[in-house]
This record gives structure tokens, sequence and C-alpha cells, in this order.
């Protein structure tokens, strides 16, 4: 196909995007501006390198039999702000019988990639927070779109994992977590929650791309307070990790 999309990177052997061992695609681009990104250096929508779906096709088709039991994997930045390279993409890989997951905040407006949802296998939804002011505080988006999107999988049966990054004085609030549980609980097309604890991993990227970073300060939840947060979803009926 000679659909393009700007990419940023690949990695060639995932174990934490999805089920089994993933080929992670990372997509250029991204309208949010959470305060603990990872990969601040995605965020430019006209960075990364150009390529068509063959191009991509390509590069993956080398680990096929390492994938047959796991997939292929779109993230980011924020893989649907490409979504027409992203459905063609998905249709390419599907041709040669891999799965494919879209790792997606849920910040792009359902009716621009309602396709590209519907052509994926499952996502990998991340909920910044239940509270739209906390969701604005830290990405500079009221959560709406993402809210909308868990509803639109529930109502198509599309399989969702869905992450959480726990951060101190943020998202690490129990009854904050206990909300987000009730929240989630009714929806059948969660397979499981994933709570991430904040890090401090990324952090170099930012100085490296010269923007200023807030949580510097930041420690990493201790394993108690992320064992408590899992017990609330736990509790809540969630399959949580």
């Amino acid at each position: 196909m000679t659909t393009t999309g700007r990419i940023h990177s690949f990695e060639s052997f995932g174990a934490v995007d999805g089920p089994g061992v993933r080929y992670v695609v990372f997509l250029q681009g991204c309208p949010l501006r959470c305060i603990y990104c990872h990969n601040p250096d995605t965020w430019p929508p006209q960075g990364g390198q150009v390529y068509t779906v063959a191009e991509v096709v390509e590069k993956i088709l080398p680990y096929l039999p390492f994938l047959r039991r796991g997939g292929v994997t779109l993230t980011g930045g924020e893989p649907l702000m490409q979504p027409e390279f992203v459905c063609d993409l998905t249709a390419a890989l599907h041709e040669h019988g891999l799965h494919v997951a879209i790792d997606t905040a849920g910040s792009i407006p359902l009716d621009h990639c309602k396709q590209a949802v519907d052509a994926a296998d499952m996502l990998l939804l991340d909920i910044k927070a239940l509270d739209s002011k906390l969701c604005r505080m830290m990405c500079g988006s009221d959560g709406t779109h993402a809210k909308e999107l868990l509803h639109y999988c529930e109502g198509m049966k599309k399989p969702v994992w869905l992450r959480h990054v726990v951060v101190p004085d943020y998202t690490l609030d129990y009854t904050k977590l206990e909300a987000l549980a009730t929240y989630l609980k009714k929806f059948t097309c969660i397979e499981r929650v994933e709570l991430l604890p904040f890090h401090q991993m990324g952090s170099y990227k930012w100085e490296a791309e010269h923007l200023p970073y807030a949580l510097q300060d930041k420690r990493t939840p201790d394993t108690e307070e992320m064992d408590k947060a899992r017990q609330i979803f736990t509790d809540a009926g969630i399959t949580v990790q």
C-alpha cells in the first residue's frame, strides 16, 4: 500500500505492550502533553521519518515466527493521529495473520479515528485521570474522548487493556483510585487493568528536548502503595496487573 505515515522508531521485541511477544511501532505525533511522558520526542507531528505501509510490513516480516503468539503494537506518540495509515497498516498485517493492538490515550475524537479502532484486534487504553480537572492538569485534555472511546469499545465488544499511571500527589490517591475502579467495573470489554508506577526513567528526554520537567522531585510509589492500589481494583472484581 502507498499510504504513508510518520514513524518515530521501532522495537523488535516488546514484552509489556499487549499479549505475548510484540513488535512495537512508535508513531510520531501526539496532541497531549502529559507531565510524566516517557517519549516527549514523539510529540511534534512533523518529526520522525516517513514510511509507506509496505516498508513497515517489510521491517516486521523477518520476525514473523516470533510474533505468532503475540503480534504488533502500534503506539507513539498517539497512533490515532494517523488513522488512515494505522487502518491500512493493520489490514496489511492481518494479511500475514498478525494480531494488532493500538496503544492509545484516546485523545482523538472518535469520528476521526473510528475506522482504525474498528480494524484493531484490541486496544491498550490509557486513562490519565477520571476527574476532568486533574486530567487536564496532567495532560492538557479533560479525558472526554478517552471515555467516549471506552464506551464505544464496550458497544463493539472490542477487547481493552486499561492502563493508568500512578503518580504521587496526583493519581496516588486511594479515594480517586476507588472512584476509578467503580467506574471501570461496569465495562465488560476491559480484560484487565494495568496500574503503572510512575518512574523517572524517561526524564532525561525532557532535558534533551529542552523542555521544562515538573516532576523531577517525584518519587516512584513503593511496593506497599502499589499493592494497596491494586487491591482496590481486585476488590471491585477487576483483573489487575
